[in-house]
């Protein structure tokens, strides 16, 4: 099972971020295409915190110029798509209206290029896009856009208390961490009183599925209740890359732990005018399992 998301400017000063200094990005670097990589091994075993992050940081690292490179054309430079589907934010208003967006203090997680910042700042909102991986954050430089970067850790926050009015992640770092209510309870520190948090994931629903988006790709292969963590190692048994597993019950589970309310969880169709494959993602699949699941919560 590989899903691999996410969907994962000048550098000004984010709102209300603690002190440090902000990541030094070379503006004028060219897309360039790291060596290849030894062959990876796929398991499946336990991988904490720690090497969860650091593998995927090195992954994201590693492939964000191939990443870009495919799906550049379909995320746009300023579009706010949830996932594969092609669900777009000016109409699912997941946030909200898009007229309620501006002046609004939004961070995003997991932004790779920071297409969704681009499109919440065009409404008149104060973006701040944040990602593990430092090469994601340089095309996000490359497409440019007045949109603060912040190069950490989704468990990790560098914000002080009450930051922000609205929060949002669209395949970014949910499906990738160990520890997902760490990332959670920071989220909702960095919210203030009524702020919302949506996020969307593959759907728990796809784990058990192998990962392809032609007929054998329809039949159960696996444990929808195996939560072991899918791994590709290197030759030394290192993960370089790391994926976790929640059914849906975890996910709300998680959510309520997290100091969130549940408000909806949505379940985007794969629409009529969509024909690409995106891995696993297919209109085969699309119409027949749903691929993505989308959770929208408020902190009281």
């Amino acid at each position: 099972m590989r899903p691999r998301g996410p969907w994962s400017a000048p550098a000004v000063t984010p709102p209300r971020r603690v002190e440090g200094p902000s990541p030094q990005i070379n503006t004028r670097e060219p897309i360039i295409q790291e060596p290849e990589q030894s062959e990876s091994e796929a398991t499946r075993r336990d991988a904490d915190v720690t090497e969860s992050s650091r593998a995927n940081r090195g992954w994201w690292d590693r492939n964000a110029d191939d990443y870009q490179t495919e799906h550049g054309t379909f995320l746009g430079d300023d579009r706010f798509v949830w996932g594969p589907e092609g669900l777009d934010e000016v109409e699912a208003e997941l946030l909200g209206p898009p007229e309620d967006l501006k002046g609004k203090d939004v961070l995003e997680i997991g932004a790779g290029a920071a297409q969704c910042s681009r499109w919440l700042a065009a409404q008149g909102a104060r973006p701040v896009a944040l990602d593990l991986s430092h090469r994601q954050l340089q095309h996000a430089l490359r497409i440019g856009g007045p949109v603060p970067l912040v190069e950490a850790d989704a468990g990790a926050l560098p914000f002080a208390d009450g930051s922000f009015d609205l929060a949002c992640s669209a395949y970014g770092a949910l499906p990738f961490v160990a520890d997902p209510v760490r990332v959670l309870r920071e989220v909702r520190r960095v919210l203030r009183p009524g702020g919302r948090f949506v996020f969307s994931v593959t759907h728990p629903v796809r784990w058990a599925f192998p990962d392809e988006p032609g007929p054998e790709g329809l039949s159960v292969s696996a444990s929808y209740f195996d939560r072991t963590p899918y791994v590709e190692q290197d030759d030394e048994g290192r993960a370089v890359y790391v994926e976790h597993h929640r059914t849906v019950g975890d996910r709300v589970r998680d959510v309520v732990a997290g100091g969130f309310r549940l408000l909806d969880i949505v379940e985007p169709e794969w629409p009529a005018w969509n024909t690409q494959e995106w891995g696993g993602w297919s209109p085969l699949r699309g119409n027949l399992i749903p691929g993505t699941a989308i959770f929208v919560c408020r902190r009281d």
